[in-house]
C-alpha cells in the first residue's frame, strides 16, 4: 500500500510547512500512541538532534502521545542510534527521533524505531497512518500518559558505545579532531573518545539551534581536513547532523569514506575469526569495494540506496556489516541500526590492534575512478523505458567489461536523473558518462 505521510525514512520537510508543524505533530504522536497502546501498557522515547524546532515538535508530539495514554521519556539532544539504543534499554514500546539529518536547520523530521531498536515494521506505519485520517479524541481521562525527563540518557548511551570497544585496547597516545556539525553528538561523541583515552580536539561542537550542518560534519569534510592538518592530529571523524553518518581524514587530510571504512571493519573482523558471511554495499557503492570484499573471500550484495535497503538486505541474509559511501555503516553485531560513533570506535580498534594508521590501513582497498552527472528532467520517467537510452547503455557496458559498470537512478527528492559511471580509465569513463548524461537529456529532458 502506498503511504500518505511516511517516506523511506520517517517523515521529513520544511519547518512550518505540513507536515512539519506542531498541529500534525499532535496528532502524529495521538495516532502512534493510538496503535501502540493497543499492545498494552505503552511508553515511548523521545530524542531530538539540535534544530530550534525540535522544542516545539517536541512539546507536541509528547501531548499527542499522552492524550493517547502513552507515557514518554524525553531524552533531549541525543544521537538517532542513542534513541534506538535507549529504546531496547527501557524496554519501550518505541521510539521517535526528530531530526532531518544532514539537512539544514530549516528542515525537520519525525521517525520511530519498533521496539526492538530497528526501523518501525510497514505495516504499523500503516495503522498510525489510518489513525491519522481519524478524529482526535480523548476517551479516558483516568488514563492520561505521563512524561519523564531521562536525565542519565547520555551517560547511558557513552556506556553502550564503549562497550563496543575491545576492553583490553585503549585509545592512549591518540590525537583525533571531531566534528560534531553542531548536531546531536555534540556532547557525547567526544566524551567517548576521551574516556577510552585519546586526546580530542573537539570542533563544531557548539550548536544555537540554526548551524547544525552549517559547512561542517560529514558533508562538509573539509572542515575536518583543516582541522587535522593544523592540529597535527593522527585522524578526523566527521559525523552528520543526527549522527548516523561517519566520514574520516586520515593524518595527510585525506577524505575516507563510508566505503573503504566498511572494508576496513570487515577485514578487522575477518583477522580477528569472526564470520560476518557477506558485506552489503548499494548500487553506488564503489567498486573497488566490491573487488576488495571478495578478494577476502566474502560475498558482496548491492541493495538500493538507503538504509532500510541495506538493513532488509542484511536480515534477509542473517549477515552483520554493511553500509552506504556517505557513511552510514551498519555493525549488527554491536547495535541495532547505523551507529557512526560505533563505526568509528571498530575502525580506532583496528588501527589500535594493527598498529598501523589509518592511511596504511585504508590502502587494502584501491577506489575505482567514478563519474556522476545529475540530469534535470521535466517530470519523473524511467529513462530504460526509451530505446536510445538503453541502446546507449548496452554500448557503454560493452566497452567497460567486467571492470566498469554503468548506473542511471532517479533521485527519490527531486526531478533528477543520476548518471553514474565507473571504472578504471578517468578519461574514458568521463566520456561514457557525459555521452549518456547527453542522451537521457534528449529522451527526458
Amino acid at each position: 500500500m502506498s503511504r500518505k505521510y511516511f517516506g523511506t525514512d520517517g517523515i521529513r520537510g520544511l519547518v512550518g510547512v505540513s507536515p512539519i508543524v506542531p498541529d500534525f505533530a499532535l496528532k502524529l504522536g495521538w495516532a502512534a500512541g493510538k496503535v501502540l497502546a493497543a499492545t498494552g501498557n505503552a511508553s515511548v522515547v523521545i530524542g531530538k538532534d539540535t534544530r530550534l524546532s525540535g522544542y516545539m515538535l517536541e512539546a507536541a508530539l509528547q501531548s499527542g502521545l499522552c492524550a493517547a495514554g502513552v507515557n514518554v521519556r524525553l531524552l533531549g539532544p541525543m544521537p538517532t542510534p542513542a534513541v534506538a539504543h535507549l529504546t531496547r534499554a527501557f524496554h519501550a514500546s518505541a521510539g521517535i527521533v526528530i531530526s532531518a539529518s544532514h539537512n539544514p536547520y530549516y528542515d525537520n523530521g519525525i521517525k520511530f524505531f519498533g521496539a526492538n531498536g530497528k526501523k518501525l515494521l510497514d505495516d504499523i506505519e500503516l495503522q498510525i497512518e489510518d489513525w491519522l485520517d481519524k478524529p482526535m479524541s480523548i476517551d479516558n481521562f483516568d488514563e492520561l500518559g505521563k512524561t519523564l525527563r531521562q536525565e542519565d540518557a547520555r551517560g547511558r548511551y557513552i556506556e553502550f558505545c564503549k562497550a563496543s570497544f575491545p576492553y583490553h585496547l585503549d585509545l592512549k597516545g591518540l590525537k583525533i579532531v571531531v566534528d560534531c556539525a553542531h548536531g546531536a553528538t555534540y556532547q557525547v561523541a567526544p566524551a567517548v573518545f576521551r574516556e577510552l583515552g585519546a586526546e580530542v580536539v573537539a570542533v563544531c561542537c557548539e550548536p544555537d539551534g540554526m548551524n547544525i550542518n552549517a559547512d561542517c560534519g560529514s558533508t562538509h569534510p573539509q572542515n575536518l581536513q583543516a582541522a587535522v592538518l593544523i592540529n597535527k592530529a593522527d585522524l578526523g571523524i566527521a559525523f552528520d547532523g543526527d549522527g548516523d553518518r561517519i566520514i574520516m581524514v586520515d593524518h595527510t587530510g585525506s577524505v575516507v569514506d563510508g566505503d573503504e571504512i566498511i572494508v576496513m571493519i570487515a577485514r578487522a573482523r575477518q583477522q580477528e575469526g569472526i564470520n560476518v558471511g557477506g558485506v552489503v554495499g548499494t548500487v553506488m557503492s564503489n567498486m573497488g569495494m566490491e573487488v576488495a570484499i571478495k578478494n577476502m573471500g566474502l560475498e558482496f550484495v548491492r541493495a538500493k540506496v538507503g538504509d532500510r535497503y541495506v538493513m532488509s538486505a542484511l536480515a534477509k541474509r542473517g549477515w552483520m556489516l554493511g553500509g552506504e559511501a556517505s557513511g552510514h555503516i551498519v555493525c549488527l553485531d554491536k547495535t541495532s541500526t547505523g551507529d557512526a560513533i560505533i563505526a568509528a570506535l571498530q575502525v580506532l580498534a583496528a588501527v589500535v590492534q594493527s598498529q598501523q594508521s589509518l592511511q596504511e590501513l585504508r590502502q587494502g582497498m584501491a577506489k575505482f575512478p567514478q563519474q556522476l552527472i545529475n540530469v534535470k528532467i521535466a517530470q519523473k520517467s524511467d529513462p530504460m523505458q526509451h530505446e536510445v537510452v538503453v541502446a546507449a547503455v548496452k554500448e557503454a557496458e560493452a566497452v567497460l567489461g567486467e571492470r566498469g559498470r554503468v548506473l542511471l537512478r532517479a533521485s527519490g527528492t527531486e526531478p533528477v536523473i543520476r548518471v553514474m559511471v565507473e571504472g578504471e580509465n578517468q578519461q574514458q569513463i568521463t566520456r561514457i558518462c557525459q555521452s549518456l548524461a547527453d542522451q537521457v537529456q534528449k529522451a527526458l529532458g
